[in-house]
């Protein structure tokens, strides 16, 4: 058995601050205009008590120096403490205004803390100040521990190929928890940076200071919780400023990978954004699925060629990048439409960033490996290297990339056949398992598309679709070999 000490003491810090950041919503009730609102802040206060005496018991009783994690410590604390924060995370929900069952309360946090941004509550323009912050919060905080993992934890595990950015972040194998911290910190500053900033742009052209906040923590973060049901879409009234390209803009900017960021803030590098491949590729693969189906809505529907773009780069990029907002029901459009946005769900943006789903990366390794096998066929004695980011790309890169592909599609679809089985249509099966691996948000048909939610799906399909998007959200394998009787003996 690994020693459980370290994963103990770390997930119960973890939980015990998530109740301390409960007190900011318990607040924003407090200070509701609505008495009937108002009433709300003692859903946070419980809540808020409970998780700060269970995790700070769990961390007391484990207290002591960690010198170092060593591979199985860093999958178990990976997966137990986004566990431990979803499970607390959901207690407001239970205890608040909406009177959630904890299904519906889990599978809401869980779609918060993984930045999915699927939702099983209506009514969101009449919801307590509170109830609507702490889902934007859990995205928020989600989204920085995305980065940290992918930066911290990921590498070092190698998974799905992240030792790719081994080197681009630091020596992960030695030193686990100095190295970790010391980066963290950087991340956590340029993250803080980037949302204070969409949350000026947002109010100043025009979004209500209290919404423009909620947007700006679940823009950057690529979660999609929105303060109103109308999403987004609800702030386009004519004569206001188009806050859906600063959205846009902001929802790219959170999907490019932070180290890079970071070194461009730290050390002036700024080139190193438009030289590095993963940016180059992602940002022309989304003109192109832009400016796609920008002449598909220009051709088939009576607008003119600027909105035809902006519905069209909006709705691109936040299904691109996993974020989940929405202008319109681009599940109206026609069939073309419909899976056209049910194959880009999958793609995700860059690794190290708050984006989910794939991650471009993975198709450009994808490539070099179809590049290499087919150049090896042709010339059968010849020598060839693919190169990432002027690296050569191992056999072992190779191998995790592909069999993360496998792994990747082969949960889909048991999730898709699964939810089936529960008598929903094809469509939204299909469209449900999607959304949860790949952490989009709303999926596509009248039931779970832009249009709808997922409260009506039955409860078992909830819980299934909540594992869907903890696998999805940690790569899958960190969860996955937990469960191989080999990981844990000695």
């Amino acid at each position: 058995m690994p020693n459980l000490r370290p994963v103990l003491l770390v997930t119960g810090v973890l939980v015990a601050a998530l109740g301390v950041a409960m007190l900011v919503p318990m607040t924003a009730d407090l200070l509701a205009r609505d008495p009937a609102h108002r009433a709300d802040w003692t859903a946070f206060a419980t809540a808020a008590i409970l998780s700060i005496f269970s995790g700070g018991a769990a961390a007391a009783a484990a207290w002591g120096p960690i010198r170092a994690l060593d591979v199985r410590q860093g999958f178990l604390l990976t997966a137990a403490s986004w566990l431990a924060l979803v499970a607390f995370g959901a207690i407001p929900f239970v205890l608040g205004a909406f009177d959630m069952t904890y299904t519906d309360a889990f599978f809401e946090a869980m779609s918060g803390l993984t930045t999915t941004g699927s939702t099983v509550v209506s009514g969101l323009d009449d919801a307590p100040p509170g109830f609507l912050l702490w889902r934007s919060m859990l995205q928020w905080l989600g989204g920085v521990g995305v980065i940290i993992m992918a930066f911290a934890v990921l590498p070092a595990l190698k998974i799905g190929g992240m030792q790719l950015f081994k080197m681009e972040a630091w020596d992960t194998s030695e030193k686990f928890i100095a190295s970790a911290a010391q980066y963290s910190l950087g991340l956590s500053l340029i993250y803080i940076f980037l949302t204070a900033l969409c949350f000026v742009l947002l109010w100043a052209f025009g979004m209500p200071s209290f919404d423009a906040l909620n947007h700006a923590l679940t823009t950057l973060s690529t979660g999609g919780y929105s303060t109103r049901d109308a999403s987004v879409g609800a702030f386009l009234t004519v004569g206001r400023a188009p806050l859906d390209l600063i959205v846009t803009a902001f929802m790219i900017i959170g999907s490019l990978p932070f180290g890079i960021l970071l070194i461009a803030v730290l050390r002036g590098e700024w080139r190193r954004l438009a030289a590095d491949s993963q940016i180059r590729f992602f940002l022309f693969t989304i003109a192109a699925a832009t400016a796609t189906m920008a002449v598909y809505v220009y051709a088939r529907f009576d607008v003119d060629a600027f909105t035809a773009f902006r519905l069209s780069a909006f709705n691109v990029v936040s299904v691109f990048t996993g974020t989940g907002y929405a202008t319109t029901d681009y599940g109206a459009w026609g069939a073309f439409a419909v899976g056209f946005f049910f194959c880009i769900m999958f793609v995700g943006g860059c690794a190290g960033s708050t984006s989910c789903g794939l991650k471009i990366f993975r198709f450009q390794v994808a490539l070099a490996a179809i590049r290499l096998y087919a150049r090896r066929l042709a010339h059968p004695h010849g020598v060839f290297v693919e190169h990432y980011n002027g690296r050569p790309i191992s056999d072992e890169v190779f191998v995790s990339v592909l069999s993360f592909f496998f792994i990747y599609f082969a949960s889909f679809a048991t999730l898709a056949a699964a939810l089936s089985g529960f008598g929903l249509d094809a469509i939204t099966a299909l469209s449900a398992a999607g959304t949860a691996i790949a952490n989009v948000g709303p999926g596509l048909g009248p039931v779970v598309g832009p249009a709808g939610n997922f409260a009506s799906l039955p409860d078992a399909a909830k819980w299934l679709m909540a594992a869907g998007m903890l696998l999805g959200r940690l790569e899958f394998f960190t969860v996955l070999v937990l469960l191989m009787p080999d990981f844990w003996r000695r």
